[in-house]
């Protein structure tokens, strides 16, 4: 799922209207991706070709060693090219691990969107993950404070809902209204 460039200037213009409703620094940050994950299509392809050498080792003993390491090599190369095209290399990750990456990435663009620069001034940051179809929101103590983590996740759950019905950026709009609604209603 992408966000275009008219769905971009809508979120803008949300982030804008929140931040002069409550006074609060807003941010939203929708990335591709948390990680490159690169390391995972070779690995499988690693495990999956020398996995298959030792059963072509069990299952016919009478090959040559150099035949046998040919075919390891071929279906090597073969899998890290299947397994690096990017939706492939995606499902060989965790779902745990894409999560832990997606939150981890959260949590530094806050610190460098809202604590680097408005930490007096309080806010929120709304990031969405497109490759890891993950949504959070972080706010600071004081309005974390106020709205609470299930205040938060009723925000996450409705973009989540937005986004698998096809309205991703109809979602993060509403959310970031919501976040605003959050903060000025607490304040």
């Amino acid at each position: 799922m992408q966000i275009g460039a008219d769905d971009r200037h809508r979120i803008q213009a949300a982030v804008a209207a929140a931040e002069a409703r409550t006074g609060a620094h807003v941010a939203a940050s929708i990335v591709p991706a948390s990680d490159r994950y690169a390391l995972y299509p070779i690995v499988w392809s690693a495990l999956i070709a020398l996995l298959s050498g030792g059963a072509l080792a069990f299952l016919m003993p009478q090959m040559p060693p150099r035949e046998s390491f040919a075919i390891e090599a071929a279906l090597f190369v073969v899998l890290s090219l299947v397994f690096d095209w990017w939706p492939v290399r995606l499902r060989l990750v965790p779902r745990h691990v894409r999560h832990a990456r997606a939150s981890a990435f959260a949590h530094r663009e806050y610190a460098a969107r809202i604590l680097a620069h408005h930490a007096d001034k309080g806010g929120v940051l709304l990031f969405v993950s497109l490759g890891e179809r993950y949504a959070e929101v972080i706010g600071d103590r004081v309005l974390h404070a106020r709205v609470g983590t299930a205040g938060w996740n009723r925000i996450v759950e409705a973009l989540v809902s937005a986004a698998k019905s096809g309205h991703l950026a109809d979602g993060i709009i509403k959310a970031i209204d919501a976040c605003a609604s959050e903060i000025a209603t607490r304040t």
